[in-house]
């Protein structure tokens, strides 16, 4: 049996769930205001007006596919890997310790191509590290706790976001009307230093079993077995990482278009602190609901509250097409919040139920595979976006935004007819005292 290394009564303490999630914190903290803030103004240096949606979406693309093969890649090498101070915090060291030396290249980069190249290696770093972390409440969280935990590492991603799009629209905004470079380099520099305080702190506060200190499973079989998976006999995992997919690739699309579309289409003069805007009004909508959610859907199961959410996402979002003023969009904003928290809290509760044991990691990786491939797949609109656009005014943004209500419909519709198993936590059996 596990020993349970959290509690010398063997409880899964409240300060427990905040020590094995906070890292999510700090790479939200990164990514948020990266995709949302800064890659969107940084291109305007170098891409044309009318091109920009297209190099936004294809550069993001390349990204994110990126992290589509490393992060369970990596995740799969961590749960076979032998380290004496354990099979995940090896990684974390090593991917976030790159990502942070990366960063500085974004603001140095003098070409669309330099950037390009800069984001993928970011992607590629942070990946190494994601992959083996999301291994964390697997490996250390009772069966019965983990919606809760998994409700704890949505809302301190989603805090992560919100505080740093805040802060960094405001400087980027500066940047982007000419104020000076230091302003770009506020950007870089507070989330990599909020990235590697709480490295530090995760490295000597997380609590791992110590690995043999034998050389596990060789990496190349690793890699080989990574993605290969029994399509028989996971069926539902399959079915869930379609539909994961789809209702990512409607949030990605909006989070990641949301600046120029209120630039565009609602005409806000400050784009940055009006994309901001919208994001921390979607996150007060998302926090609000992400730990209730977490901890009702481990009473009630996973699937009903999934399905809701992603239904009423797609109603939303319908409305925003026809949306003129910035205050309609914000009121959006709320119910895509309270969809997407609802749906991101339950649909990783779901996941961590789903995982064949021993092999945690990656089939986390494989789930977050998912969410990095509607990520991925959202960036494709981008082109979509620019070729309507010069049709008609307005007409790119409409295309997009039906378009995420399909996703959403779609996604829906597939988690509701999957019979999932019986065996989610509100069911399971009590920990042995």
């Amino acid at each position: 049996m596990k020993r349970n290394l959290y509690g010398g009564n063997g409880a899964f303490k409240a300060a427990d769930y905040f020590k094995i999630t906070i890292l999510g914190f700090a790479m939200s903290a990164l990514w948020q205001s990266m995709h949302t803030i800064i890659l969107p103004l940084r291109l305007l240096d170098f891409v044309a007006e009318p091109e920009k949606n297209t190099y936004l979406g294809i550069m993001t693309f390349t990204g994110l596919l990126l992290a589509m093969v490393v992060q369970p890649i990596a995740g799969a090498i961590s749960d076979h890997s032998g380290f004496l101070w354990g099979r995940r915090r090896p990684f974390i060291l090593l991917g976030i310790m790159f990502l942070i030396l990366l960063l500085p290249g974004i603001g140095l980069a003098g070409s669309y191509a330099a950037v390009f190249a800069i984001y993928c290696l970011m992607q590629i770093s942070n990946n190494t590290a994601q992959g083996p972390y999301q291994g964390f409440i697997p490996d250390l969280v009772p069966k019965d706790k983990r919606g809760r935990a998994s409700g704890v590492k949505t809302l301190l991603e989603i805090a992560g976001g919100a505080a740093s799009v805040l802060l960094i629209s405001t400087f980027m905004d500066n940047y982007s009307a000419g104020e000076g470079s230091q302003w770009l380099w506020l950007s870089l520099a507070i989330p990599g230093a909020v990235l590697l305080i709480i490295l530090v702190v995760t490295l000597l506060t997380v609590k791992e079993e110590p690995g043999s200190g034998k050389p596990g499973v060789s990496i190349l079989s690793t890699v080989v077995n990574t993605f290969r998976i029994n399509i028989r006999d996971n069926r539902v995992f399959i079915w869930f990482l379609v539909s994961r997919t789809l209702i990512f690739m409607a949030f990605s699309t909006i989070q990641q278009f949301a600046l120029y579309f209120l630039r565009d289409v609602i005409g806000v003069t400050n784009p940055a602190e009006a994309a901001a805007t919208f994001s921390v009004v979607a996150i007060v909508g998302m926090l609000i609901v992400v730990y209730p959610a977490g901890h009702l859907s481990d009473r009630i199961g996973r699937k009903p509250i999934g399905v809701i959410s992603a239904l009423l996402m797609a109603l939303v979002i319908a409305v925003v097409i026809f949306a003129k003023d910035y205050t309609f969009v914000l009121v959006a904003a709320a119910g895509i919040g309270v969809a997407v928290g609802a749906f991101t809290s339950t649909n990783w509760a779901l996941a961590v139920d789903l995982v064949a044991k021993g092999e945690e990691a990656r089939y986390l990786g494989l789930a977050n595979m998912a969410t990095a491939g509607g990520a991925a797949l959202s960036r494709l609109i981008g082109p979509v976006i620019d070729r309507f656009e010069a049709i008609s005014a307005d007409l790119g943004y409409q295309v997009m935004l039906a378009a995420c209500c399909i996703y959403c419909i779609a996604g829906a519709l597939i988690l509701l007819k999957v019979k999932f198993p019986s065996n989610q936590a509100s069911q399971a059996p009590p920990p042995s005292p």
